[in-house]
């Protein structure tokens, strides 16, 4: 979300991405609106926004919804009854680990920072295990 208090995220999440990029890891955007509507723009200035500002180069999609009655399949595989860790994305900045297989692998707080020691252990154990 692009005027949320946790937006610095960004930088972050683009410094793990770029620094993990070769051992396989992808960060992938899925910008919203669902949280007090801090991402009102389109996916094109969503999209400028987060390389003019963040010099983000990971892949950002079109905007979705990630809880409510228009749900997208993916958040609705991610946190529904079935899901490994269900429940509703509670704000901006949500995070899932996915392994290679596409299985999920962890689930993290939308203020757990991507470089934080939770998330860097987490991905790099998934690259361990799935570079074997």
């Amino acid at each position: 979300a692009s005027r949320c208090g946790l937006t610095p995220q960004y930088e972050a999440l683009e410094q793990v991405y770029r620094k993990y990029e070769k051992q396989g890891l992808v960060v992938l955007g899925f910008p919203c609106n669902d949280f007090n509507a801090q991402e009102p723009g389109s996916n094109a200035e969503i999209k400028e926004f987060c390389t003019t500002k963040f010099h983000v180069s990971f892949p950002m999609f079109d905007k979705l919804h990630v809880k409510g009655p228009e749900q997208h399949p993916l958040y609705a595989a991610l946190t529904g009854k079935g899901a490994k860790f269900p429940g509703d994305v509670t704000w901006d900045f949500g995070k899932f680990l996915l392994g290679r297989d596409g299985a999920v692998i962890d689930r993290f707080d939308p203020k757990t920072t991507p470089d934080s020691d939770d998330v860097i252990k987490a991905i790099e154990s998934a690259l361990k295990s799935s570079a074997k």
